[in-house]
């Protein structure tokens, strides 16, 4: 299987916020659909490796806010690569509050829904929340951001690697296609996971 047939897919980039405790947390999320009007429903696909599964479990609670194409690639560093297990990621960073008292953006984002989760499917890697949209509003008439605006405008792209004189042995590098990370060394192993996303092996590929 091509696995890179499914960076086709047509995808937007979200942060998606919970709370647990007096302890504000928030994630990059790329799987946010709308699945009925009548009521309002969105689906919500999130990595079972992720705090955040954790939490919309236990809270049955999350607030989505669609990015803008301003957001800079520090806003998706600060929310995508690192865990909020550890990391209280609004820290010194703006943020208003939902009527359901969880974080939402202030800047660089269209639109922003509170969400209750009405049901839950176990996918395997991902658990899927169906949600209720309690309240939504328009932020912003800014365009809102794609995964492929995302690679195309915002995401850094590999330096090239120096050259190297020719009475040396050149490291080899490998780019992580999902966040950028780079992997330098003889071979990458074939267990190695993104230390950024959390990707496998299977999504980098090797700068020539």
């Amino acid at each position: 299987m091509d696995s890179t047939a499914f960076f086709k897919l047509a995808y937007g980039l979200y942060v998606v916020t919970t709370r647990k405790g007096d302890w504000d947390n928030g994630m990059i999320c790329n799987t946010v659909v709308q699945v009925a009007n009548k009521p309002e429903r969105l689906a919500v696909s999130i990595n079972k490796s992720n705090w955040t599964h954790d939490v919309v479990k236990e809270t049955g609670l999350m607030n989505v806010c669609a990015l803008a194409e301003s957001a800079p690639f520090d806003l998706f560093k600060r929310f995508g690569f690192q865990s909020g297990r550890n990391v209280e990621k609004f820290e010194g960073f703006p943020l208003a509050r939902g009527a359901n008292g969880l974080a939402m953006l202030t800047k660089d984002c269209t639109a922003v829904f509170e969400l209750k989760v009405v049901s839950y499917t176990d996918l395997g890697t991902h658990g899927m929340f169906v949600c209720e949209v309690v309240d939504a509003k328009t932020v912003s008439d800014a365009p809102t951001m794609t995964y492929a605006y995302y690679h195309a405008n915002v995401k850094p792209k590999p330096a090239a690697p120096a050259a190297a004189p020719s009475s040396e042995k050149k490291t080899r590098r490998w780019v992580c296609k999902i966040c950028g990370y780079v992997y330098e060394g003889d071979e990458l192993p074939a267990d190695f996971e993104c230390p950024w996303c959390k990707h496998p092996a299977s999504d980098f590929e090797e700068v020539l």
